[in-house]
Protein backbone atom coordinates (compact mmCIF):
# COMPACT_ATOMS: atom_id res chain seq x y z
CA UNK A 1 0.00 0.00 0.00
CA UNK A 2 3.20 2.13 0.61
CA UNK A 3 4.06 2.48 -2.80
CA UNK A 4 0.54 2.99 -4.26
CA UNK A 5 -0.03 6.33 -1.90
CA UNK A 6 3.55 7.57 -3.12
CA UNK A 7 3.16 10.85 -4.85
CA UNK A 8 4.33 10.26 -8.50
CA UNK A 9 4.41 12.36 -11.44
CA UNK A 10 3.18 10.43 -14.81
CA UNK A 11 3.64 12.44 -18.09
CA UNK A 12 2.20 10.57 -21.64
CA UNK A 13 1.08 12.32 -25.42
CA UNK A 14 -2.45 12.40 -26.59
CA UNK A 15 -2.88 8.93 -27.77
CA UNK A 16 -4.30 7.51 -30.71
CA UNK A 17 -3.61 3.61 -31.43
CA UNK A 18 -5.16 1.61 -33.61
CA UNK A 19 -5.07 0.95 -37.65
CA UNK A 20 -5.61 3.88 -39.81
CA UNK A 21 -4.71 6.54 -36.92
CA UNK A 22 -1.69 7.72 -39.17
CA UNK A 23 -4.31 9.49 -41.56
CA UNK A 24 -5.42 11.68 -38.49
CA UNK A 25 -1.89 13.55 -38.95
CA UNK A 26 -3.62 16.39 -40.15
CA UNK A 27 -6.52 16.62 -38.53
CA UNK A 28 -3.99 16.92 -35.45
CA UNK A 29 -2.06 19.64 -36.84
CA UNK A 30 -4.90 21.58 -37.82
CA UNK A 31 -6.11 21.54 -34.09
CA UNK A 32 -2.37 22.74 -33.27
CA UNK A 33 -3.45 25.79 -35.80
CA UNK A 34 -0.38 25.59 -37.74
CA UNK A 35 0.63 26.75 -41.29
CA UNK A 36 3.46 24.45 -42.34
CA UNK A 37 4.66 21.32 -41.31
CA UNK A 38 8.20 20.08 -40.99
CA UNK A 39 7.92 16.11 -41.83
CA UNK A 40 11.17 14.43 -40.34
CA UNK A 41 11.47 10.77 -41.66
CA UNK A 42 14.87 8.75 -42.94
CA UNK A 43 16.09 7.87 -46.27
CA UNK A 44 14.98 3.98 -46.07
CA UNK A 45 11.37 4.86 -46.08
CA UNK A 46 10.59 8.82 -47.31
CA UNK A 47 8.89 7.09 -50.13
CA UNK A 48 6.68 4.53 -48.77
CA UNK A 49 3.44 4.65 -49.50
CA UNK A 50 2.12 5.36 -45.96
CA UNK A 51 4.65 8.30 -45.51
CA UNK A 52 3.20 9.74 -48.54
CA UNK A 53 -0.38 9.05 -47.01
CA UNK A 54 0.79 11.30 -44.07
CA UNK A 55 2.13 14.12 -46.27
CA UNK A 56 -1.49 14.06 -47.75
CA UNK A 57 -3.33 14.07 -44.85
CA UNK A 58 -1.25 16.70 -43.79
CA UNK A 59 -2.37 18.97 -47.12
CA UNK A 60 -5.75 17.91 -47.78
CA UNK A 61 -5.59 20.07 -44.18
CA UNK A 62 -4.38 22.92 -45.54
CA UNK A 63 -1.20 22.56 -43.97
CA UNK A 64 2.14 22.89 -46.52
CA UNK A 65 5.36 20.51 -46.06
CA UNK A 66 8.86 20.55 -46.32
CA UNK A 67 10.71 16.92 -45.73
CA UNK A 68 13.85 16.68 -43.60
CA UNK A 69 15.77 12.98 -43.98
CA UNK A 70 19.46 13.17 -43.55
CA UNK A 71 18.77 11.31 -40.61
CA UNK A 72 21.18 8.03 -39.53
CA UNK A 73 20.12 4.84 -37.69
CA UNK A 74 21.38 6.47 -34.37
CA UNK A 75 20.48 10.36 -34.97
CA UNK A 76 23.78 12.46 -34.40
CA UNK A 77 24.10 15.85 -32.89
CA UNK A 78 24.80 17.27 -36.59
CA UNK A 79 22.05 15.97 -38.00
CA UNK A 80 19.91 17.53 -35.50
CA UNK A 81 21.54 20.94 -35.79
CA UNK A 82 21.03 20.80 -39.56
CA UNK A 83 17.53 19.96 -39.41
CA UNK A 84 16.89 22.84 -37.19
CA UNK A 85 18.42 25.14 -39.54
CA UNK A 86 16.26 23.44 -42.30
CA UNK A 87 13.47 23.98 -40.37
CA UNK A 88 13.63 27.46 -39.83
CA UNK A 89 14.86 28.18 -43.39
CA UNK A 90 11.63 26.80 -44.38
CA UNK A 91 9.29 28.98 -41.89
CA UNK A 92 7.79 25.92 -40.25
CA UNK A 93 5.61 25.75 -36.73
CA UNK A 94 5.30 22.45 -36.34
CA UNK A 95 6.99 18.89 -36.67
CA UNK A 96 5.69 15.28 -37.68
CA UNK A 97 7.99 12.67 -36.85
CA UNK A 98 7.13 9.55 -39.23
CA UNK A 99 9.78 6.60 -38.56
CA UNK A 100 11.48 4.23 -35.66
CA UNK A 101 13.29 5.72 -33.04
CA UNK A 102 15.82 7.85 -35.03
CA UNK A 103 13.97 10.07 -36.45
CA UNK A 104 11.48 10.95 -33.80
CA UNK A 105 14.58 11.40 -31.59
CA UNK A 106 15.87 13.61 -34.27
CA UNK A 107 12.66 15.70 -34.54
CA UNK A 108 12.37 16.29 -30.76
CA UNK A 109 15.84 17.49 -31.07
CA UNK A 110 15.31 19.83 -33.66
CA UNK A 111 12.48 21.02 -32.03
CA UNK A 112 14.25 22.56 -28.58
CA UNK A 113 17.06 23.35 -30.44
CA UNK A 114 14.41 25.81 -32.58
CA UNK A 115 13.18 27.48 -29.22
CA UNK A 116 16.11 27.34 -27.46
CA UNK A 117 18.41 28.81 -29.61
CA UNK A 118 20.98 26.46 -28.01
CA UNK A 119 23.57 23.42 -29.26
CA UNK A 120 21.48 20.29 -28.97
CA UNK A 121 24.49 18.93 -26.79
CA UNK A 122 23.70 21.26 -24.34
CA UNK A 123 20.70 19.71 -23.56
CA UNK A 124 22.19 16.48 -21.81
CA UNK A 125 20.70 14.94 -18.98
CA UNK A 126 17.66 15.22 -16.76
CA UNK A 127 15.01 18.42 -16.79
CA UNK A 128 17.39 21.15 -19.27
CA UNK A 129 15.35 22.20 -21.24
CA UNK A 130 13.84 25.64 -20.47
CA UNK A 131 11.64 26.30 -23.24
CA UNK A 132 9.37 23.36 -25.14
CA UNK A 133 9.48 22.81 -28.76
CA UNK A 134 7.03 23.88 -31.59
CA UNK A 135 3.67 21.26 -31.59
CA UNK A 136 5.18 17.86 -32.34
CA UNK A 137 3.04 14.30 -33.86
CA UNK A 138 5.01 11.15 -33.72
CA UNK A 139 3.60 8.66 -36.15
CA UNK A 140 6.13 5.54 -35.22
CA UNK A 141 6.93 2.70 -38.14
CA UNK A 142 8.60 0.37 -35.63
CA UNK A 143 7.37 -1.15 -32.36
CA UNK A 144 10.17 -1.03 -29.45
CA UNK A 145 11.58 2.47 -29.33
CA UNK A 146 8.62 4.12 -27.66
CA UNK A 147 10.13 7.54 -28.43
CA UNK A 148 6.64 8.79 -29.62
CA UNK A 149 5.46 8.39 -26.06
CA UNK A 150 8.36 8.90 -24.19
CA UNK A 151 10.33 12.04 -22.29
CA UNK A 152 13.38 10.38 -23.75
CA UNK A 153 15.49 11.68 -27.09
CA UNK A 154 18.85 10.07 -27.88
CA UNK A 155 21.41 11.49 -29.59
CA UNK A 156 25.42 10.77 -30.81
CA UNK A 157 27.59 13.17 -29.57
CA UNK A 158 29.75 12.76 -32.89
CA UNK A 159 33.05 14.15 -30.87
CA UNK A 160 32.85 12.20 -27.77
CA UNK A 161 31.10 8.78 -30.17
CA UNK A 162 28.68 8.02 -27.34
CA UNK A 163 25.14 8.59 -27.25
CA UNK A 164 24.05 11.36 -24.94
CA UNK A 165 20.02 10.99 -23.49
CA UNK A 166 18.06 14.29 -23.06
CA UNK A 167 14.89 13.38 -20.30
CA UNK A 168 12.70 15.69 -19.96
CA UNK A 169 8.81 16.24 -20.19
CA UNK A 170 9.71 18.70 -23.22
CA UNK A 171 10.27 16.01 -25.31
CA UNK A 172 6.98 14.30 -24.64
CA UNK A 173 4.91 14.70 -28.24
CA UNK A 174 1.83 16.57 -28.20
CA UNK A 175 0.10 13.56 -30.30
CA UNK A 176 1.27 10.23 -31.06
CA UNK A 177 -0.85 8.10 -33.66
CA UNK A 178 0.25 4.87 -33.21
CA UNK A 179 -0.82 2.41 -36.25
CA UNK A 180 0.15 -1.01 -36.52
CA UNK A 181 0.08 -1.32 -39.91
CA UNK A 182 2.77 0.98 -40.58
CA UNK A 183 4.96 -2.23 -38.79
CA UNK A 184 3.99 -4.49 -41.84
CA UNK A 185 6.71 -3.40 -43.52
CA UNK A 186 9.47 -3.76 -41.41
CA UNK A 187 12.09 -6.15 -41.99
CA UNK A 188 12.50 -9.57 -39.89
CA UNK A 189 15.78 -7.93 -38.33
CA UNK A 190 14.32 -4.90 -37.37
CA UNK A 191 11.16 -6.53 -36.02
CA UNK A 192 13.55 -8.84 -33.69
CA UNK A 193 15.46 -5.83 -32.67
CA UNK A 194 12.96 -2.96 -31.92
CA UNK A 195 10.92 -6.36 -30.32
CA UNK A 196 13.80 -6.72 -27.53
CA UNK A 197 14.43 -2.98 -26.98
CA UNK A 198 10.95 -3.00 -25.78
CA UNK A 199 11.24 -6.00 -23.57
CA UNK A 200 13.97 -4.29 -22.47
CA UNK A 201 12.43 -1.11 -21.63
CA UNK A 202 9.34 -3.13 -19.55
CA UNK A 203 11.78 -4.95 -17.63
CA UNK A 204 14.28 -2.12 -16.81
CA UNK A 205 11.53 0.06 -15.86
CA UNK A 206 9.70 -2.67 -13.65
CA UNK A 207 12.90 -2.97 -11.56
CA UNK A 208 13.79 0.33 -11.52
CA UNK A 209 14.05 2.36 -8.22
CA UNK A 210 11.65 5.20 -9.66
CA UNK A 211 9.07 2.48 -10.27
CA UNK A 212 5.49 2.85 -9.20
CA UNK A 213 2.40 1.77 -9.02
CA UNK A 214 0.89 3.13 -12.55
CA UNK A 215 4.32 2.19 -14.55
CA UNK A 216 3.98 -1.08 -12.84
CA UNK A 217 0.49 -1.78 -14.43
CA UNK A 218 2.24 -1.08 -17.98
CA UNK A 219 5.17 -2.68 -17.67
CA UNK A 220 3.89 -6.27 -16.52
CA UNK A 221 1.34 -6.01 -19.93
CA UNK A 222 4.10 -5.13 -21.98
CA UNK A 223 6.76 -8.14 -20.96
CA UNK A 224 3.59 -10.55 -21.40
CA UNK A 225 2.36 -8.99 -24.77
CA UNK A 226 6.06 -8.79 -25.63
CA UNK A 227 7.17 -11.90 -25.07
CA UNK A 228 4.15 -13.91 -26.28
CA UNK A 229 3.76 -12.56 -29.42
CA UNK A 230 7.49 -11.43 -30.91
CA UNK A 231 8.36 -14.55 -32.17
CA UNK A 232 4.88 -15.22 -33.82
CA UNK A 233 5.17 -12.14 -35.36
CA UNK A 234 8.55 -12.57 -36.49
CA UNK A 235 7.17 -16.21 -38.53
CA UNK A 236 3.90 -14.70 -39.30
CA UNK A 237 4.96 -10.51 -40.63
CA UNK A 238 2.09 -9.37 -42.37
CA UNK A 239 -0.62 -10.86 -39.43
CA UNK A 240 -1.76 -7.50 -38.16
CA UNK A 241 -3.26 -8.83 -35.07
CA UNK A 242 0.05 -9.72 -33.97
CA UNK A 243 1.79 -7.03 -35.04
CA UNK A 244 -0.92 -4.93 -33.32
CA UNK A 245 -0.37 -6.86 -30.39
CA UNK A 246 3.96 -6.26 -30.55
CA UNK A 247 2.70 -2.79 -30.83
CA UNK A 248 0.64 -2.28 -27.85
CA UNK A 249 3.20 -3.93 -25.80
CA UNK A 250 5.83 -1.64 -26.90
CA UNK A 251 3.82 1.75 -26.57
CA UNK A 252 2.92 0.24 -22.76
CA UNK A 253 6.38 -0.21 -22.01
CA UNK A 254 7.66 2.96 -23.34
CA UNK A 255 4.81 4.61 -21.14
CA UNK A 256 6.43 2.63 -18.20
CA UNK A 257 9.81 3.66 -18.72
CA UNK A 258 9.47 7.38 -19.86
CA UNK A 259 8.04 7.91 -16.10
CA UNK A 260 10.25 5.20 -14.09
CA UNK A 261 13.27 5.55 -16.45
CA UNK A 262 15.53 2.53 -17.21
CA UNK A 263 18.38 0.84 -15.64
CA UNK A 264 22.09 -0.29 -17.03
CA UNK A 265 21.00 -2.13 -19.83
CA UNK A 266 20.50 1.11 -21.26
CA UNK A 267 23.10 3.01 -19.73
CA UNK A 268 25.80 0.12 -21.54
CA UNK A 269 23.42 -0.19 -25.01
CA UNK A 270 23.96 3.75 -25.20
CA UNK A 271 27.73 3.62 -24.79
CA UNK A 272 28.39 0.95 -27.05
CA UNK A 273 25.80 2.11 -29.46
CA UNK A 274 27.61 5.73 -29.93
CA UNK A 275 31.06 3.75 -29.94
CA UNK A 276 30.43 1.16 -32.62
CA UNK A 277 27.25 2.87 -34.23
CA UNK A 278 25.51 -0.31 -33.59
CA UNK A 279 21.68 -1.39 -33.53
CA UNK A 280 20.26 -0.19 -30.40
CA UNK A 281 17.73 -3.18 -30.02
CA UNK A 282 20.06 -5.83 -30.31
CA UNK A 283 22.69 -4.27 -28.15
CA UNK A 284 19.95 -3.95 -25.23
CA UNK A 285 18.87 -8.04 -26.35
CA UNK A 286 22.55 -8.58 -26.08
CA UNK A 287 23.23 -7.04 -22.50
CA UNK A 288 20.12 -8.11 -20.80
CA UNK A 289 21.11 -12.01 -19.31
CA UNK A 290 24.22 -10.84 -17.91
CA UNK A 291 22.77 -6.84 -16.10
CA UNK A 292 19.72 -9.29 -14.85
CA UNK A 293 22.22 -11.91 -13.69
CA UNK A 294 23.95 -9.16 -11.74
CA UNK A 295 20.57 -7.10 -10.23
CA UNK A 296 19.03 -9.78 -9.46
CA UNK A 297 19.93 -10.12 -5.91
CA UNK A 298 18.85 -6.12 -5.27
CA UNK A 299 15.66 -6.81 -6.94
CA UNK A 300 14.40 -10.45 -6.50
CA UNK A 301 10.79 -10.20 -6.14
CA UNK A 302 9.88 -8.07 -8.60
CA UNK A 303 12.28 -10.23 -11.35
CA UNK A 304 10.15 -13.17 -10.06
CA UNK A 305 7.26 -11.07 -11.00
CA UNK A 306 8.98 -10.63 -14.49
CA UNK A 307 9.67 -14.09 -14.70
CA UNK A 308 5.50 -15.16 -13.95
CA UNK A 309 4.91 -12.35 -16.57
CA UNK A 310 6.73 -14.44 -18.83
CA UNK A 311 5.46 -17.80 -18.27
CA UNK A 312 7.94 -18.97 -16.23
CA UNK A 313 6.48 -21.46 -13.38
CA UNK A 314 8.42 -20.28 -10.28
CA UNK A 315 6.91 -22.81 -7.63
CA UNK A 316 9.09 -24.63 -5.21
CA UNK A 317 12.36 -22.87 -7.27
CA UNK A 318 15.10 -21.32 -5.18
CA UNK A 319 16.24 -17.55 -6.04
CA UNK A 320 18.97 -19.04 -7.95
CA UNK A 321 17.06 -21.53 -10.12
CA UNK A 322 14.34 -18.58 -10.54
CA UNK A 323 17.11 -16.19 -12.09
CA UNK A 324 18.48 -18.17 -13.54
CA UNK A 325 15.46 -19.77 -16.02
CA UNK A 326 14.66 -16.29 -16.15
CA UNK A 327 17.85 -15.37 -18.19
CA UNK A 328 18.05 -18.94 -20.26
CA UNK A 329 14.19 -17.67 -21.27
CA UNK A 330 15.39 -14.31 -22.48
CA UNK A 331 18.12 -16.13 -24.00
CA UNK A 332 16.02 -18.47 -25.79
CA UNK A 333 13.47 -15.56 -26.53
CA UNK A 334 15.97 -13.79 -28.55
CA UNK A 335 17.96 -16.19 -30.45
CA UNK A 336 14.01 -17.40 -31.41
CA UNK A 337 13.80 -13.98 -32.61
CA UNK A 338 17.00 -14.14 -34.66
CA UNK A 339 19.27 -12.62 -32.75
CA UNK A 340 22.23 -14.38 -31.79
CA UNK A 341 25.65 -12.26 -32.09
CA UNK A 342 27.78 -11.60 -29.00
CA UNK A 343 29.71 -8.54 -28.49
CA UNK A 344 32.28 -9.86 -30.18
CA UNK A 345 30.69 -10.66 -33.42
CA UNK A 346 29.56 -6.99 -33.62
CA UNK A 347 33.45 -6.09 -34.12
CA UNK A 348 33.77 -4.70 -29.79
CA UNK A 349 37.81 -4.53 -28.60
CA UNK A 350 38.32 -5.66 -25.28
CA UNK A 351 40.55 -2.59 -24.87
CA UNK A 352 38.12 -0.68 -25.52
CA UNK A 353 35.65 -1.60 -22.50
CA UNK A 354 37.18 0.50 -19.70
CA UNK A 355 36.65 3.82 -21.64
CA UNK A 356 32.92 1.98 -22.25
CA UNK A 357 32.37 1.31 -18.74
CA UNK A 358 33.40 4.97 -17.81
CA UNK A 359 31.18 6.32 -20.47
CA UNK A 360 28.15 4.02 -19.39
CA UNK A 361 28.25 5.08 -15.53
CA UNK A 362 27.74 8.64 -16.33
CA UNK A 363 24.44 7.94 -18.22
CA UNK A 364 21.15 9.26 -16.96
CA UNK A 365 19.58 5.75 -17.34
CA UNK A 366 22.44 4.04 -14.48
CA UNK A 367 20.56 6.79 -11.46
CA UNK A 368 17.89 4.24 -11.79
CA UNK A 369 19.32 0.71 -11.96
CA UNK A 370 17.95 -0.90 -8.97
CA UNK A 371 21.57 -1.46 -7.60
CA UNK A 372 24.86 0.88 -7.92
CA UNK A 373 27.05 -0.67 -10.04
CA UNK A 374 30.97 -0.03 -9.85
CA UNK A 375 33.13 0.39 -12.74
CA UNK A 376 34.68 -2.96 -12.36
CA UNK A 377 30.97 -4.28 -12.00
CA UNK A 378 29.84 -2.93 -15.98
CA UNK A 379 33.26 -3.74 -17.15
CA UNK A 380 32.43 -7.45 -16.02
CA UNK A 381 29.19 -6.78 -17.49
CA UNK A 382 30.60 -6.09 -20.97
CA UNK A 383 33.01 -9.23 -20.59
CA UNK A 384 30.43 -11.41 -20.14
CA UNK A 385 28.74 -10.38 -23.12
CA UNK A 386 31.27 -10.47 -24.96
Amino acid sequence: MKQVLEMRKFVAPELIFGPGSALLAGQYAENFGVSKALIVTDPKIKDCNWVISVRESLEKAGIETCTFSDVSENPRDVEVMKGADFYRDNHCDCIVAVGGGSPMDCAKGIGIVTTNNAHILSFEGVDKVDSPGPPLICIPSTAGSSADVSQFAIITDTKRDVKISIVSKAMVPDASLVDPILTTTMSLQLTAATGMDALTHAIEAYVSNANSAITDLFALDAIKLVSANLVATIKDPTNLELRGLVMLGSMEAGLAFSNAILGAVHAMAHSLGGHLDLPHGECNAILLPYVIQVNFPFAESRYTEIAKSMGISVDGMTSEQVCQSLVDTIIELRANAGITKSLKDFGLNKKDIPKLAELALQDACMVTNPVELSNKDVENIYEAAF
